[in-house]
């Protein structure tokens, strides 16, 4: 398994959708499970398993995650062992798009299973614009993603690998070679 970790806007998604697109029939998303509301370009089971608060903690108390969080509050994320179990089935190299907090906390159970990849941006100042400029955030929770990202920053030397999302292109090519290095493409 790959996880691709990094502060909102650092770039993990855009990667994650290349190397899936790339790479098709070897790897397979893990869809997160949730409790924000759904954005209007995002699809149910595809991008996320959209929950309820509820059903969200029932799923905690009967221990079906591997790893979750409360992100902000009232807003949990969190990979569920059914996805996992659902795509070793498949016979493919699970590739995770998740916070850092997750990250740690698939690195911690899996181990040398499991490789963790830290998207850095730029700057912080790019970083910024580039939330700005997706647009996606009222007020309140633009500041609150602020905060968090600030904090996600300093895990940078936390996982196995850094992965520099200067110049896209680029950065598509070396995680290409992430991939052909670890999975021998």
């Amino acid at each position: 398994m790959i996880v691709f970790t990094a502060p909102s806007g650092a770039g993990k998604t855009t990667i994650v959708r290349h190397l899936l697109s790339k790479y098709s029939d070897l790897l397979q998303f893990s869809i997160s499970a949730t409790t924000r509301s759904m954005r209007a370009h995002e699809q149910e089971g595809s991008d996320y398993y959209f929950l309820t608060k509820e059903s969200f903690q029932e799923k905690i108390d009967n221990n079906e995650f591997i790893e979750w969080e409360e992100v902000y509050s009232d807003q949990y994320y969190g990979t569920l062992q059914s996805e996992v179990e659902r795509i070793k089935e498949l016979g493919k190299k699970i590739i995770f798009d998740i916070d850092v907090h997750g990250a740690e906390n698939i690195k911690a159970k899996y181990g040398d299973r499991c490789l963790t990849v830290f998207v850095k941006p730029p700057s912080f100042v790019e970083l910024v614009k580039r939330l700005t400029n997706r647009n996606t955030e009222d007020k309140d929770s633009f500041k609150k993603r602020i905060r968090r990202i600030k904090k996600e920053l300093l895990f940078e030397n936390s996982f196995d690998l850094v992965l520099l999302n200067d110049v896209l292109q680029e950065t598509l090519d070396n995680a290409e070679k992430l991939i052909i290095e670890n999975f021998e493409v």
